[in-house]
């Protein structure tokens, strides 16, 4: 018998609300609710690759903390599109999958950094490109190294075949789903 049947058997359930029963009667019934119709963990792949995300994002952050980098991962992304070509907002938006309005943000921090600039775009008046500046890259030069590391981190225990057959399936996930 649960702890809520326990206390609505003895007519005090408005007591066991109040007290440490009440912990009790909710974990018995997530446990519950997990036994009955929830998905097989083995199928939860969303959620797996959430959590996978957002391990590794968290991660490779206070390594990036950690070796004196002022930039976040997502900022990384942008410098590194950057060290290439200038480009506009819209061309960073698509590249990165990321809002145009997030980019804005994220292209502001980085001007007022001093990692990135806005410049006229010659051949359109109405857009600006963004450059990164040298600053920039001599930031995104010493996060490199960083997310080099992590990257051979995540690597490391896979046997090459594995990471071959990881990175297909990865791909092809975006593929599937790009927007």
């Amino acid at each position: 018998m649960s702890t809520f049947d326990r206390y609505k058997r003895t007519g005090i359930y408005q007591s066991a609300v109040l007290c440490i029963g009440w912990n009790d009667w909710i974990r018995d019934r997530v446990r519950k609710a997990l036994k009955g119709d929830s998905m097989p963990q083995d199928d939860r792949l969303i959620y797996l690759i959430t959590r996978a995300q957002h391990s590794l994002m968290t991660h490779l952050k206070k390594e990036l903390n950690a070796r004196g980098t002022s930039i976040t991962p997502v900022q990384a992304g942008i410098l590194f599109l950057l060290r290439k070509n200038a480009h506009t907002m819209t061309k960073l938006s698509r590249s990165l999958s990321i809002d145009n309005s997030a980019i804005t943000g994220l292209v502001d921090r980085l001007e007022k950094s001093g990692l990135a600039q806005r410049t006229a775009d010659p051949a359109d008046r109405r857009t600006y490109l963004i450059r990164i500046t040298e600053k920039g890259k001599a930031e995104i030069d010493r996060a490199y190294v960083t997310i080099k590391r992590v990257n051979e981190e995540i690597k490391s225990g896979f046997s090459t075949d594995e990471v071959r057959t990881f990175k297909r399936v990865l791909n092809s996930l975006l593929e599937r789903f790009a927007k």
